[in-house]
């Protein structure tokens, strides 16, 4: 290993590391903050948690946009929702069995496959612009308004509700000033660890003269998803499935909306032909899987531990399908 490529590597994983950290950091601070405000716990359920699961692959897309490396953050997109799918849920079902109980989250389901839909319908032109961009956070800021109200009228019994409120309890108990000294610190954090991030993947994307995508869609997005990957597992062992799944769809429709306009508003950019033929249909046809897997049969809606396997080995050869195609180039 050349000097040349050792410091990008280090950056990229320390990075990483308190991409990580400072994400739970932020999250614990946002959601305290909200509550001291006397914020329904439901709506903190959405937004924050929503928001904050995903800060790290927003803060990833504005910065590697900035710094004109707009695949990476289209790769950071579809690879973290392709890692949520098969790596987080496949692992997930894995440990234990997911029960689907809440009548809101069968609701979720088919609005990310059709949001997925819209968005592989504004590539077709292999263009990402400014247009795309505004047609992305407006329906954000339809799909935003419509969980707010769905949340607002859920049944306080909703097993999604009653873990969402266990979740919020569970979480330190922060003065005001320490919340949002956790608030800032993580946010600062966060931009910080997401700038070494960007850079680190850059530099290691030249040094082996793969494409920025290539390094978006596998270290990057393995890398923001892994607090969605803890979040999974620890929800799964206090059986908490329906707040794990809801977190996934959540993190899903946040950055299809949120995150996939950031390039879009800041560097609009030609998509990458591997990326509309073959990246995005495997992100549609795991997010389609998601969805049949979860429909209730038998009266029950269960993903099962051999499911979850199929999810994680499909993950894997997509993984491998990548390394595969990084050599060929």
């Amino acid at each position: 290993m050349t000097s040349s490529l050792i410091l990008p590597l280090i950056v990229l994983f320390v990075g990483l590391a308190l991409l990580v950290w400072s994400s739970d950091i932020f999250i614990e601070g946002a959601a305290s903050t909200a509550i001291h405000m006397n914020i329904s716990p439901l709506i903190i359920g959405v937004v924050v948690l929503g928001f904050g699961t995903s800060a790290p692959e927003i803060l990833v897309a504005i910065l590697a946009s900035i710094d004109d490396s707009p695949g990476l953050a289209i790769g950071n997109v579809v690879g973290s929702n392709i890692a949520n799918i098969g790596l987080v849920l496949g692992v997930t079902a894995i440990i234990s069995p997911v029960v689907i109980k809440s009548s809101l989250l069968k609701r979720e389901f088919p609005i990310l496959l059709a949001i997925s839909l819209v968005g592989i319908l504004l590539m077709l032109d292999q263009d990402l612009d400014f247009t795309d961009g505004i047609i992305l956070l407006a329906l954000l800021l339809i799909v935003m308004t419509w969980m707010i109200r769905a949340n607002k009228n859920i049944n306080p019994n909703d097993p999604l509700a009653e873990e969402t409120i266990e979740e919020l309890e569970d979480l330190p108990k922060l003065s005001n000033q320490k919340a949002l000294s956790f608030l800032i610190l993580g946010l600062v954090i966060l931009m910080i660890s997401a700038k070494m991030m960007v850079w680190g993947a850059v530099e290691i994307a030249h040094f082996f003269h793969v494409p920025e995508m290539i390094i978006g869609l596998t270290i990057v997005a393995i890398g923001t998803s892994l607090p969605e990957l803890a979040a999974a597992i620890t929800a799964a062992k206090k059986g908490e499935a329906d707040l794990m799944i809801g977190n996934i769809l959540g993190s899903n429709l946040f950055n299809l909306l949120a995150v996939m306009s950031m390039p879009a508003l800041i560097a609009p950019s030609v998509i990458d032909n591997a990326t509309l033929l073959l990246d995005y249909p495997i992100m549609l046809a795991l997010t389609l899987a998601m969805l049949l897997v979860a429909l209730p049969r038998k009266g029950k809606a269960v993903i099962t531990k051999t499911e979850g396997y199929i999810l994680l080995i499909s993950f894997i050869g997509y993984m491998l399908l990548l390394y595969f195609r990084s050599v060929a180039g």
